[in-house]
């Protein structure tokens, strides 16, 4: 049986631990951030299936973090977790894109509600959309379980990492530049080094086949795809 994947974000240890143990005690796998941060890394590595997400962190606000996720994915199930008990700012939380909203204090029974419903309503959204799988040779990648398999064997990808070679297997053979892959993958416009997408092709290549993504001189990278890869 698949073990959901929830990310935590709450500054507060006692309270963000609290809820660690309970959710765990539920059959769900966390991951626990107390800042801005260390949850955008956590984002970065790994693919979580559902953030709870509170609204004032140590070095920023929540929603200044979901509004990023927003960028590059209009489905991953949010919900809001804060003190902030005004209408305005629920108001603000949903139009921003989160899914729900839960004010302090609360019962660990009603997050647990509302995180059963959106990942119902996360997993009737995807039965009802199920892509075909993309097969480039013996490169596999299969949307809607998230998987890579190359040469028949699944391999590990972080989630940057998928969505990277995910956009250029969408289309093969075309030419991305460096800012357009940050722009698509990343969310960002201007992403501080273009470095990373370099970065991330290295790995890339060293879990496939150096073959698979060629450099474009002057412009940046795409996948090749021809016969010596089925």
């Amino acid at each position: 049986m698949k073990m959901d994947k929830i990310l935590v974000v709450e500054d507060d240890e006692n309270l963000g631990a609290g809820l660690t143990k309970f959710l765990k005690d539920e059959g769900y796998n966390i991951t626990h951030c107390t800042n801005l941060s260390d949850a955008r890394k956590a984002y970065e590595e790994y693919s979580f299936d559902l953030s709870v997400l509170d609204w004032m962190l140590p070095d920023g606000q929540g929603i200044d973090f979901l509004n990023e996720i927003r960028k590059t994915s209009k489905s991953h199930p949010i919900i809001m977790l804060t003190a902030r008990t005004d209408l305005i700012d629920k108001v603000i939380g949903l139009e921003a894109g989160a899914n729900d909203y839960i004010t302090k204090p609360f019962e660990p029974r009603e997050l647990i509600a509302r995180i059963r419903v959106q990942l119902r309503t996360k997993d009737s959204i995807l039965e009802d959309n199920i892509e075909e799988k993309i097969v480039l040779g013996t490169l596999e990648i299969d949307d809607f379980q998230r998987e890579i398999s190359f040469d028949g064997k699944k391999v590990e990808f972080t989630k940057m990492e998928y969505d990277f070679l995910k956009l250029l297997a969408e289309s093969p053979n075309r030419a991305f530049s460096r800012e357009e892959i940050l722009n698509k993958v990343w969310g960002y416009e201007n992403y501080p080094s273009t470095r990373t997408v370099d970065t991330h092709v290295l790995q890339i290549r060293q879990k496939l086949t150096d073959e698979l993504i060629e450099t474009v001189r002057g412009v940046g990278y795409k996948l090749r795809f021809n016969n010596e890869l089925s």
